[in-house]
């Protein structure tokens, strides 16, 4: 049953009907859809409606949550058989991140021989809007903190994926340029193989925060200074003629 707001009296017939139903039926129980209305108070508006209920007959979506949550971890407790031939847990962006794979990642993790490697830490997507989209870096630290280790990053900012490319197509790093839009990331990863660095304004990092860590006398805010930037990518065409 869904109160509306608080306009109650289209629901006074139906509270009415729940007075007949204490007449013939053995026991029944009264769903509540709405979350932030917790029983006790669906309780109270009921008696203003001339009804009594008693709570424990009050099934709410806000009850009953905790219970859905303790009961999954309960069966993935009892049901989560590792499987022995697991060398390695790998963390990238999942949309359907849960407690239940975290605890899964850790446990295998507990086991020292364990390979524990993420594909980046970004901390958030790119918006337009002032809506926040985690990005993996939150995963990735959220399973760090409960297996007590630190994940070996082959991902940006980390040299490992360069240096691959360096070693198998002979690339020269003074005559390679790194274009990203994210200076903690592809800037750093710019800097640290020895690359010219093109900053993209179009997203993640300013134009304000460049400056301020140019100011700066700490070598890893330094590092992260481009050595060129853009309004955005397309502006490099006509640099290209």
């Amino acid at each position: 049953m869904e109160y509306c707001g608080s306009k109650m009296n289209p629901l006074r017939d139906q509270f009415r009907l729940l007075i007949d139903f204490d007449k013939w039926a053995r026991e029944y129980y009264l769903s509540q859809i709405i979350p932030q209305k917790i029983r006790d108070e669906f309780v109270t508006k009921a008696k203003r409606m001339d009804y009594i209920v008693d709570k424990h007959e009050v099934l709410s979506t806000a009850y009953l949550t905790p219970d859905v949550l303790q009961n999954s971890v309960a069966q993935a407790v009892e049901n989560f058989q590792p499987d022995p031939d697991v060398g390695a847990v790998i963390v990238g962006f999942d949309e359907h991140f849960s407690y239940c794979k975290m605890l899964k990642a850790a446990s295998y993790l507990n086991k020292p021989g364990c390979l524990f490697i993420a594909t980046n830490t970004d901390e958030r997507f790119p918006m337009n809007t002032d809506l926040v989209i985690p990005g993996t870096g939150a995963i990735v630290r959220a399973v760090e903190t409960c297996a007590q280790r630190e994940a070996v990053l082959v991902g940006k900012p980390s040299t490992y994926l360069a240096e691959a490319i360096i070693k198998e197509h002979g690339v020269d790093p003074k005559r390679t340029l790194m274009i990203g839009d994210r200076c903690n990331t592809d800037i750093l990863l710019g800097t640290r193989c020895g690359f010219q660095t093109m900053l993209v304004l179009s997203g993640v990092t300013t134009l304000e925060e460049v400056q301020q860590w140019k100011k700066s006398s700490k070598k890893e805010e330094k590092d992260l200074v481009p050595d060129i930037y853009l309004p955005k990518l397309g502006d490099l065409l006509p640099h290209l003629d």
